[in-house]
């Protein structure tokens, strides 16, 4: 270790502990707001408004997330976005792969005008209302396909996908495929798809956190509440303060619904994150792997 400090000189050192400051504080800067809701989530609200919370939880309670589990609103709204985030992921992620592969073969002909076209996609759009008019002109309105197939192949994703397969599934390996008796679709599902883990990783955990984290389609699209994702359950507690009469069945004064209001608030936020708070570690190697590749070479 001292062999190692005597090799760096002044200015490395320097160098160095700059940027081991900057991105501590950056870090803080990132994980506090989130360690702030949880402590908050936990505390009493008094003390949130007095300014006491701010390092560990005073008045430890878990009132508000009692609260939460026994409404019935939250887990219909967790039900559902897990519902959306699957199905919308699969879709999504099966169409990304479909319309990539060709795009990445240099024997399919047509494929610089249906790149165009993808790109195109990106620079032009026609807005909510024609968007509207259309979801409800197809029957899609207060539907579960009106929240995953508008946005369900991005052309971005797709030119990532296609980079990857460019870069990383060589012609070689296809063409030995083929000598040995191999379909385009055998070689896709059995060589391909296994192949291309890193960037199917990246394409899911992408998509899962934005259907989980989407709110305004279903603002638009959806008026049945039973169909509200959580997020838009979340929303309407947030903005609106439409905490649901289950959480406040046994609260009579106005200040003790505040109070439970906050608690709740808090609480919420902390079980909406849970999910991709376990799903990103399971991809993370996957994720960075693939987003490099798929970006950069090519």
């Amino acid at each position: 270790m001292n062999t190692w400090l005597k090799r760096k000189s002044k200015g490395d050192f320097l160098f160095d502990l700059i940027n081991y400051t900057v991105l501590t504080i950056g870090m803080l800067l990132i994980l506090y707001p989130l360690y702030f809701i949880l402590i908050a989530s936990v505390s009493d609200p008094n003390n949130i408004y007095a300014g006491d919370v701010w390092l560990y939880p005073k008045g430890f309670t878990f009132d508000g997330y009692e609260r939460i589990f026994n409404d019935s609103s939250i887990w219909i709204g967790y039900g559902n976005s897990m519902l959306y985030a699957i199905v919308g992921t699969a879709i999504s992620v099966a169409l990304i792969l479909l319309a990539a592969y060709p795009l990445s073969r240099k024997d399919f002909i047509g494929r610089n005008f249906f790149m165009w076209f993808f790109m195109l996609t990106m620079f032009f759009g026609g807005g909510l209302i024609p968007t509207y008019l259309l979801v409800k002109d197809l029957g899609m309105l207060n539907t579960i396909w009106a929240l995953v197939l508008p946005s369900a192949a991005g052309g971005f994703n797709i030119i990532i996908v296609r980079t990857f397969f460019e870069s990383s599934i060589p012609d070689e390996m296809r063409e030995a495929a083929f000598i040995d008796g191999c379909s385009n679709t055998i070689f896709f599902l059995r060589i391909v798809i296994p192949l291309s883990k890193p960037i199917i990783a990246v394409m899911v955990l992408y998509h899962v956190v934005g259907f989980w984290n989407g709110f305004f389609d279903a603002l638009i699209y959806l008026n049945d509440q039973a169909k509200y994702p959580l997020q838009l359950v979340l929303r309407n507690i947030l903005v609106q303060n439409q905490v649901g009469s289950n959480m406040m069945v046994d609260v009579e004064s106005y200040s003790a619904k505040l109070r439970v209001t906050e608690l709740i608030k808090y609480g919420v936020i902390i079980v909406a994150s849970v999910p991709l708070l376990i799903l990103y570690p399971f991809l993370q190697r996957y994720f960075v792997k693939g987003a490099m590749i798929g970006s950069i070479k090519g």
